[in-house]
């Protein structure tokens, strides 16, 4: 199967999918992640066994090589216990994209050319035959922070946004990195977290939570510090997310 972008797709069937078919407008978010698995024979199997109980629609290979694991329309299981804004159990409402990488506990290294080249073309299609919000691509440590660090703070989730494929903050860099480190002042800590609710997050219950959410946002929008710690930084990064 070739799409109209010029992206090779070799169909790759898993069973792990739900019945039956959904509507076409249920499906409104896409989800990123990573295999987080040494080999890449090893991820495709796991995700194609009935007995793992995962899977996803796409499978993107190390030499950008595209897997079609499961239709679109039907229900793939990737993103697990998940939520964003009011909504849970993310499969029903995504698409599930992994992408071949070994994650944080196995050498977790840069995403290759080939494989962005691919995930542009992919999200381009996607996006454009279900009229998917920029703001509804999102990474699987964004609705599930106390489990998940994937696709991590190497994903370019930036150059995605300079093609309008996800949402990015539109600050310099060089200005707000002056902001680094910068203690909070008094309420911001709560300003912070009410924009992430704001944004899409889920709320934290405890310190813990709280400290996952902070690191899943820096994953995603403060990639070169990923301390758990909020700062100055972070607090304007969160509130011009809102605002662009």
């Amino acid at each position: 199967m070739s799409l109209k972008l010029g992206l090779n797709l070799t169909r790759y069937y898993s069973i792990n999918f739900d019945l039956p078919k959904r509507n076409k407008k249920k499906i409104i978010y896409i989800i990123l992640h990573y295999t987080g698995m040494k080999k890449e024979t090893r991820a495709i199997e796991r995700l194609c066994d009935s007995e793992s109980k995962v899977s996803s629609h796409y499978f993107v290979k190390n030499n950008g090589k595209v897997l079609n694991l499961i239709p679109d329309l039907y229900t793939a299981w990737h993103a697990g216990k998940s939520n964003w804004k009011k909504l849970k159990s993310l499969n029903n409402y995504s698409i599930g994209i992994e992408i071949s990488n070994p994650g944080h506990d196995h050498g977790y290294k840069k995403f290759s050319s080939k494989q962005i080249l691919s995930i542009i073309k992919l999200l381009r299609f996607l996006i454009k035959k279900y009229k998917i919000k920029k703001q509804n691509i999102l990474g699987h440590s964004d609705i599930a922070p106390n489990r998940k660090k994937d696709p991590g703070e190497k994903f370019p989730w930036r150059r995605l946004a300079k093609k309008n494929l996800c949402k990015w903050h539109n600050l310099r860099e060089d200005k707000i990195r002056k902001n680094r480190n910068l203690k909070l002042k008094m309420n911001d800590e709560k300003s912070f977290f009410s924009n992430l609710y704001e944004i899409g997050y889920s709320i934290s219950k405890n310190k813990n939570e709280k400290i996952n959410l902070t690191k899943a946002f820096q994953r995603r929008f403060r990639q070169s510090l990923i301390n758990g710690k909020i700062d100055q930084e972070c607090l304007l990064i969160s509130k011009n997310l809102l605002n662009s």
